[in-house]
């Protein structure tokens, strides 16, 4: 078929201009995509995994050509995956519908199948808790934005926690994403020159629903890795700012069930600091040391961060990054190999976990 090209590029302009521009029956804007996004299938096996989080929708976005570069099995968001602040349901999906405008993501869309969770300021407010009043449409607009398909179990409860298990046999990835906002209790901060949240020693970051929910998913896997994300950090204790140690007994708890299940090829996830880097710690009673990839900064980070983690792995990184898993199959026991990586393929931190023999 012959066509005019350039005429048929204002037309995919148009189109996405109009997309962006069009409202829905019920007054807010639409978070669909124009383009076919690839549908999550469960049942392919994942080798390659990319990973990101703190992202604005109106600054450049550098990195979805790299990424893209990796060729991902899987695109998961971490949080911040645009940056609403507000209580106008509006102004959020339009900020939203701007990220699935851009294009560079929407060529990512187009072949790479995409999951995620958020954190604070796509959840509507700055180290916000289950006290923000819009956090229900807030949910269902992050579900429409990742094109979660109504069937999925998501829809039927409270909060955006999900859990995916990919692949067969011998090679399955079990992908737990949890939602560290909707049901957390609230927190304080001490103020001045050194300011600092006040660890709360009897509330909760999940919710009675949700642990329950992710106690059943643990113990009842039958994956050789599980991958768990959370907007905030879970290992690292010693910095000023959120993270899961600002309620420790929940940080205990999370340690327990995995130690209880005896829960094979556990990495954790996060985003939220603007920095890049790895944890480890050992937990009694597991056979590998449990390692947390943090990559935060898809399109800003703290250029003169030095914040203290005596639980790092290597360097802190300060630039653009994403995080990327490579699994090789080929051992009775899986290898994992972590990367948090950069502009122009630049890699800055490199990890690997054999868990035949758990280093």
């Amino acid at each position: 078929m012959n066509f005019n090209k350039p005429v048929f590029f204002l037309l995919i302009i148009f189109l996405i201009s109009l997309s962006y521009n069009c409202q829905t029956k019920t007054g807010t804007l639409s978070t669909k995509s124009i383009v076919p996004v690839v549908p999550v299938n469960e049942s392919a096996t994942l080798t390659r995994i990319a990973i990101g989080s703190c992202n604005r929708s109106d600054l450049a976005q550098p990195l979805w050509e790299p990424i893209m570069a990796k060729n991902p099995d899987l695109w998961i968001w971490l949080g911040d995956n645009v940056y609403g602040d507000t209580e106008d349901m509006e102004k959020l999906a339009a900020n939203y519908q701007r990220q699935k405008s851009n294009m560079a993501y929407q060529k990512l869309l187009a072949v790479t199948p995409v999951i995620g969770i958020w954190d604070d300021h796509d959840y509507g407010v700055n180290d916000g808790g289950k006290e923000y009043p819009k956090r229900s449409e807030s949910r269902d607009i992050l579900l429409n934005f990742l094109d979660v398909p109504k069937s999925n179990p998501v829809w039927q409860r409270e909060g955006a926690y999900q859990s995916y298990t990919f692949g067969e046999g011998n090679k399955k990835v079990k992908v737990i994403l949890l939602d560290a906002r909707y049901f957390r209790d609230p927190v304080e901060r001490r103020r001045g020159q050194n300011p600092q949240y006040i660890p709360n020693k009897t509330g909760t970051i999940l919710g009675a629903a949700q642990w329950q929910w992710l106690e059943q998913e643990l113990k009842n896997s039958d994956a050789q890795i599980h991958l768990i994300g959370s907007g905030i950090q879970i290992l690292p204790t010693m910095h000023n700012y959120e993270k899961w140690n600002t309620f420790p007994q929940e940080r205990e708890k999370l340690f327990g069930l995995l130690t209880k299940y005896k829960v094979p090829g556990t990495i954790l996830m996060s985003g939220d600091r603007h920095i890049g880097e790895l944890s480890s710690i050992d937990i009694e009673g597991l056979d590998y040391p449990l390692v947390e990839l943090t990559t935060s900064g898809l399109t800003h980070v703290y250029k003169n961060a030095s914040e203290e983690n005596d639980l790092r792995i290597g360097n802190l990184v300060n630039k653009l990054n994403f995080g990327f898993f490579e699994i090789d199959w080929t051992k009775s026991k899986p290898m994992v190999k972590m990367e948090i990586s950069g502009e122009n393929g630049k890699i800055y931190q490199t990890h690997r976990i054999d868990f035949r023999n758990g280093k």
